[in-house]
């Protein structure tokens, strides 16, 4: 049975599409994805990808005839739109001079039409050393289209031959994308075998009073692994945030064939037989990691409330994972599990001999098992001291949590939003390198506004007058706006500077225009765009600034007043993203609010108690708070990751508080006092949880050996608030529990003896 699962969730994997497209970030119902991309992107946006030649002197025959070459190749590539080099424009010059349409033979000739015509090359030649071959392709096309692009283009440029000692970069948006995903893909399993390894050494460290201790592992990444199959049957992608869902899983995962093998070999070592410890392991452990998982699922519900496409497929992904490796560790480790412990009674073989008798286990030796057991021991009296002295404390230790954790709830007010998306990815990236200086050295490249204009008649010379006045008005008047082009310059250029007075005429122009040169700029009747060149907008003045500055333009619209029964809509790649990161960052506060009240209401339905279901609230609410200490005292900004942390530690953390109190209560059930309840539940459940809890920090903390610095940062601050959540769990969840169930029993002996005096 195990084996048919695995086959069948290692074909559903297969299935499983990486995602870094408009599409994560933006829903497609909304309004915000229709302008940008059905009616921008679709109609008018293009990608470029660009070539940059690197050499003593670019301006040679041999080079322009190499560009000429990869041109010629690269125009019959499926997808490509135009292809365009200074040999484009050498050509074109030779053609008006000569007559012939080629690059001429020698070096001077080909200076002496650059020279004679200097400006016309400033943009695909900046310097001497520097040439630019700009392919223009839909922006439109997916990602496995541009890829097949750029595998025909290293093709093209082995083909073209461009002399010995220059350098030739592949750059632009559409290499940049499929170089992410590729390092998201290495990236990936890079932080499974990180996270598997650093669990393999913290049940060493913390599992080692049990028998077979490494078993967990193995049983949560098979849960990992149904977890990938599921999602590819269900369609869920896989995104830069999702990428982070897998250590958390492990982390999470392991937790729960911690619980269950701990609690079998508790069962065992009482003198149980193995098919009795499996029925009480179930019938005890099982509800109550169940409760555990659905309030984990509960806290994990808000990621569903964000407007971003890729945090909801993460909460998806949670939701699955947790659910496959609760069911991993129920059905699969206890089977397993029970299977190891019958061989060992057993023993037909001499194998797993670690057992002396059929009750008492050893490890491999009495003395091996002594000193495991004084460790045992000496962990259990730690904690028990701890309980004794935070109860006796109760008083101060819950007012010092409390007020610490509003004053982290006033200090998260003024923790940063980081708005500058290209800090979220490897800073040291070749292809990242290469596009900053592309876009250095290429003007036009940086970041752009773009309107577009329904029109009745999009050749009304009045539309096309008042689009000229408006791009000249904002790149006077707007600091931050350096270039303004449409059609009308396209227009005004075939008619010697000036627009025609009638819409026959410039429909005349129109027909003359190439199509590769118009279609950035009109499509149909109808549609007009102009393209406000902001320059490097995302580097000096941020999204904040970029925000403002379209705020500005939208009230020029308005003040200008373009003619009656015109449609005017600013969008772009840089306007989406302003309605993205608002959308990342700006609910997180809601979305934690709504996690306690969810997991609160869970817990009030399933024990209709409110002292069972507030005492593992409080603790949890406590680390929200100092989360926010902690972001602000390690001034770390939020991104779009590490604005889910309410929710996410919310639905970690509130399990160790519940399992506690699970077993405080069965303890409570067996005839103990409040304090010795609490007392054998840290001595017995205390073990299990902090093994658990460290597996779970390990677990997140090969999130911080990720290159991605998105991902690095949000593991460091969730591994911090993973050891708060344990830390409440011993120090403020022993004194909250035995104090909100004293003054509980109080209040139902009060009623009681009211009710008896009723009577008589």
């Amino acid at each position: 049975m195990m084996l048919l699962f695995i086959i069948i969730s290692i074909q559903g994997a297969q299935l499983i599409e990486m995602a870094s497209g408009t599409e994560t970030f933006v829903s497609k119902g909304t309004q915000l994805y229709k302008d940008y991309d059905h009616l921008f992107k679709k109609n008018f946006e293009t990608d470029s990808i660009v070539v940059m030649v690197q050499g003593n002197e670019v301006a040679s025959e041999a080079v322009m005839k190499a560009a000429d070459r990869l041109e010629q190749q690269m125009l019959i590539v499926p997808g490509v739109q135009s292809v365009t080099s200074p040999a484009t424009l050498v050509k074109q010059l030779n053609y008006k001079i000569s007559g012939r349409g080629i690059i001429p033979d020698s070096d001077l000739e080909v200076k002496d039409l650059l020279n004679s015509q200097s400006t016309l090359f400033e943009s695909l030649m900046p310097d001497e050393t520097h040439m630019m071959i700009v392919i223009k392709v839909a922006g439109s096309a997916t990602d496995q289209q541009k890829e097949d692009i750029l595998n025909a283009l290293d093709t093209s440029l082995t083909e073209a031959t461009f002399p010995p000692g220059y350098s030739l970069i592949v750059t632009g948006s559409p290499a940049l994308r499929v170089d992410i995903n590729k390092e998201m893909t290495q990236s990936l399993g890079l932080l499974l075998g990180i996270s598997s390894l650093l669990m393999v050494v913290v049940l060493l460290l913390v599992f080692r009073h049990v028998r077979w201790g490494l078993l967990p592992l193995p049983i949560v990444l098979l849960g990992v692994l149904f977890t990938f199959g599921f999602m590819g049957y269900v369609g869920v992608p896989m995104t830069m945030v999702s990428m982070a869902a897998f250590p958390i899983l492990i982390g999470l995962g392991i937790d729960y064939a911690i619980q269950f093998h701990n609690r079998m070999e508790e069962e065992i070592r009482g003198g149980n037989s193995s098919g009795k410890a499996l029925v009480l392991t179930v019938k005890h452990t099982g509800p109550a990691v169940l409760i555990a998982l659905t309030m984990t699922a509960l806290g994990f519900i808000p990621l569903f409330t964000s407007t971003v496409p890729m945090i909801r497929d993460f909460g998806k992904l949670l939701l699955i994972g947790v659910v496959m490796c609760y069911l991993s560790a129920l059905f699969f480790g206890l089977v397993i599990l029970y299977s190891f412990d019958w061989i060992s009674r057993k023993n037909p073989l001499k194998l797993f001999n670690n057992r002396k008798g059929d009750v008492e286990i050893e490890a491999f030796s009495s003395k091996t098992q002594s000193v495991k057991v004084q460790k045992a021991k000496a962990l259990e009296n730690a904690l028990i001291k701890v309980a004794d002295f935070t109860i006796g404390h109760s008083k101060i230790i819950l007012v010092i949590a409390l007020l610490t954790c509003f004053a982290g709830l006033y200090a998260d007010q003024s923790v940063p939003i980081q708005t500058d998306t290209n800090s979220f990815i490897p800073q040291d990236m070749p292809s990242l390198i290469n596009y900053k200086q592309m876009m250095d050295l290429l003007p036009g490249s940086g970041d752009h506004l773009n309107i577009i204009l329904r029109v009745k008649d999009n050749s009304d010379p009045e539309v096309l007058k008042w689009i000229d006045e408006f791009g000249q008005h904002e790149v006077t008047n707007r600091g931050h706006i350096y270039a303004a082009t449409s059609i009308v310059d396209l227009v005004k250029e075939k008619n010697g500077g000036t627009i025609p007075e009638s819409s026959e005429e410039i429909q005349a122009i129109y027909d003359e225009i190439p199509a590769s040169q118009k279609q950035e700029y009109i499509l149909g009747s109808q549609l007009l765009t102009i393209d406000l060149d902001i320059g490097q907008a995302m580097d000096n003045i941020e999204i904040t600034g970029i925000k403002e500055l379209r705020d500005i333009v939208q009230k020029d619209i308005q003040w200008m007043q373009p003619l009656p029964e015109t449609n005017v809509i600013i969008t772009g790649q840089q306007v989406a993203m302003i309605d993205i990161i608002n959308a990342l960052t700006s609910g997180r506060v809601l979305m934690t609010m709504l996690g306690v009240g969810l997991v609160l209401i869970g817990l009030v339905v399933v024990y209709r108690d409110f002292t069972k279901a507030l005492s593992p609230i409080i603790p949890m609410f406590i680390v929200i708070g100092w989360s926010g200490l902690v972001m602000a005292g390690l001034n770390i900004a939020y991104t779009p990751m590490t604005a889910v942390l309410g929710a996410l530690i919310l639905g970690v953390g509130s399990e160790y508080s519940i399992l506690m109190m699970e077993r405080y209560f069965e303890e409570k059930d067996n005839g103990l006092d409040p304090v010795s309840a609490i007392n054998q539940a840290v001595t017995t459940t205390g073990s299990a949880l902090i093994a658990s809890g460290a597996t779970t920090v390990f677990g997140f903390s090969a999130l911080i050996f990720s290159p991605f610095p998105i991902l690095s940062n949000f593991g460091l601050v969730t591994v911090i608030d993973v050891c708060l959540a344990i830390f409440v769990t011993f120090v403020v969840f022993p004194p909250l529990i035995v104090m909100m169930d004293t003054r509980r029993e109080k209040r139902r002996a009060a009623s009681l003896a009211a009710a008896v005096a009723a009577a008589v």
